[in-house]
């Protein structure tokens, strides 16, 4: 994922200044401004830089995420270092009314990231979501319908991100999707992930293909198919700034099939939706414990 022209404008000024005005080493000025292109990555991903995305949650939720893919504390720390310098430069050049670092510390961040999602943080994640779009960025309104379509129906984010627009069909809210050892399965998807992708192909994909884009069912904000990197990157920040734990989009389809079964799916429909080959796997995947499991018997089995 590359920073819109507005947020490289704003790293390469943070670049002189580091050079020029503080005299640092090119070792450090190329940690300085490696760390703020990550922390501006993670705020603002392709969107043109806006001040008021760049929160003291946004920059906690930042250094979070670094902790918890297992960066060294050290690293951790430094982030810390190059973010509060950050801040305070962007108050002096003002670029902001006050420095967002302030009271930023690597102690507060929180390094558990669980492997799924209750169903009021999914709520809360698509609250977010949904709040963004009405904001009219294309990005966002893409945001919104790949999050949907995973949450859905379950696919992974390497068949999210190959669908082409012939895959989908609208008046039957299913979609044709290409898996592992490219067996080929149709999965259904539910009305919410029907709104979105009705709003992403009539005014989001509009506003961003090229001649790049081809038959792409989801786009990059340059016009390219968009990555499995820039789908995971920008739902981890969603969930940081929505204020629910971060996961990744195996995570989401984690979520998406747990609560499948807890609301008394077969587990043979959950492990079709899924594309499993194996039962025992469409098991380990899921996270329903024994009593919602015992309930579930209780109410479907006719000998329970």
């Amino acid at each position: 994922m590359q920073l819109h022209d507005s947020a490289q404008e704003i790293l390469a000024r943070w670049e002189r200044y580091l050079t020029h005005s503080r005299g640092m080493s090119p070792h450090s000025v190329r940690a300085y401004v490696s760390d703020i292109d990550s922390a501006l990555q993670f705020m603002l991903g392709e969107a043109r830089f806006d001040s008021r995305d760049l929160t003291a949650r946004a920059f906690r939720a930042w250094v979070a995420s670094r902790a918890r893919e297992g960066d060294a504390r050290s690293s951790i720390a430094r982030y810390v270092a190059s973010a509060r310098l950050f801040g305070q430069w962007m108050k002096r050049e003002g670029i902001t009314d006050v420095d967002p670092t302030l009271k930023l510390k690597a102690a507060s961040v929180d390094q558990t990231l669980p492997q799924i999602l209750s169903r009021e943080q999914v709520t809360n994640l698509f609250d977010f979501l949904q709040a963004k779009v009405a904001e009219g960025d294309p990005a966002d309104i893409r945001d919104l319908a790949t999050t949907e379509l995973i949450y859905s129906c379950g696919i992974r984010v390497g068949e999210l991100v190959g669908l082409n627009l012939s895959h989908l069909n609208a008046p039957d809210r299913t979609i044709r999707v290409l898996g592992k050892g490219s067996k080929e399965r149709i999965v259904p998807y539910g009305l919410p992930a029907h709104d979105a992708l009705r709003i992403w192909v009539e005014q989001g994909r509009p506003a961003l293909v090229n001649e790049k884009s081809g038959q792409a069912l989801f786009v990059g904000v340059r016009g390219a198919r968009i990555d499995q990197r820039t789908v995971r990157e920008r739902l981890e920040r969603a969930c940081a700034l929505a204020g629910i734990p971060v996961i990744s989009p195996h995570g989401l389809r984690h979520s998406a099939a747990t609560h499948m079964l807890e609301g008394g799916a077969d587990l043979r429909a959950v492990q079709d939706l899924l594309g499993h080959s194996s039962l025992q796997t469409t098991q380990r995947y899921t996270h329903v414990d024994a009593g919602r499991l015992s309930a579930i018997m209780r109410q479907a089995h006719p000998r329970a």
